[in-house]
């Protein structure tokens, strides 16, 4: 981290020296703090692109001090990134399995972490698709992530779960800002508590790592060179944004596992939220 001037000092800051702490776009130098674990990149002109999610990944790279692994070096304790959701290329992608997903942002995404047991699964999906009928909205289709299981360390290949994204359409809403996104919330919890009632254990429950008709959040029991390799959506260049946050989790107080590698639902912390 650079060092800045001490307040009071006697010492006056060179010509270079107040250029090198100029306030430039919306970086202000006297908020600049050390991070633990956490990054954001942004393009403040709203521009979309697949470099900025390459920026944001080598930010990740850059933070493998702050994560851990487990006895099993390949093991990460966790790492993701949060992007925009990726419309072109989930688009052309749905559109193969037969599944249209309309307007950019009229439509929702779950990034579900879903029980490997096949019928646990199923019994999921069934669960999903009603609770979405009875909160009045569609399910467009279910899309089976593409991932590279081969670069995942051991530790996390024993758990590793079924990934799937799940599709929402507006049923009964008019389209507003906020009006999806407020009922994915009441699916995703209703989601869980319907399973939950059931008896499914956190193994046997689908874990929605996002739910948002803006966001999308790819995430796992990772390390972070290991993130863009295992997700194969993360190196298309289709997959565009203008914002990301990327988080690498040290475990403390945990034991790790996939559903616990930060959700980023409202806040992205540094883990030791616990401590205060």
């Amino acid at each position: 981290m650079s060092e800045l001037p001490v307040a009071g000092a006697a010492t006056p800051l060179s010509e270079r020296e107040r250029a090198r702490f100029a306030e430039q776009g919306s970086y202000r130098p006297s908020f600049e703090h050390d991070a633990c674990g956490v990054g954001f990149v942004a393009d403040v002109a709203g521009r979309r692109t697949h470099a900025l999610v390459e920026k944001a990944l080598s930010v990740l790279a850059n933070l493998e001090h702050r994560g851990a692994a487990a006895s099993d070096p390949l093991t990460g304790d966790g790492a993701g990134v949060l992007t925009q959701i990726p419309h072109r290329l989930l688009a052309e992608e749905c559109a193969r399995l037969g599944i249209s997903l309309g307007q950019e942002g009229h439509y929702g995404l779950g990034m579900a972490f879903m029980p490997r047991d096949p019928e646990l699964a199923e019994r999921a999906r069934d669960v999903i698709k009603l609770v979405i009928e009875e909160e009045g909205q569609i399910l467009l289709g279910i899309r089976e992530v593409p991932v590279d299981a081969t670069v995942l360390g051991p530790a996390a290949l024993a758990s590793v779960p079924r990934i799937e994204q799940v599709f929402v359409g507006p049923g009964t809403l008019e389209l507003d800002d906020h009006a999806l996104e407020r009922r994915l919330y009441v699916i995703r919890k209703r989601i869980e508590s319907e399973l939950a009632r059931e008896g499914a254990t956190e193994g046997e429950l689908p874990y929605f790592a996002s739910f948002s008709t803006r966001t999308v959040v790819y995430k796992g029991l990772l390390t972070p060179e290991q993130l863009p390799r295992f997700y194969r959506d993360l190196g298309d260049v289709r997959s565009e944004s203008a914002l990301a946050i990327i988080h690498q989790r040290f475990s403390t107080n945990t034991f790790p596992s996939w559903s616990r590698a930060h959700p980023y639902r409202r806040v992205a912390h540094n883990g030791e939220i616990n401590t205060l």
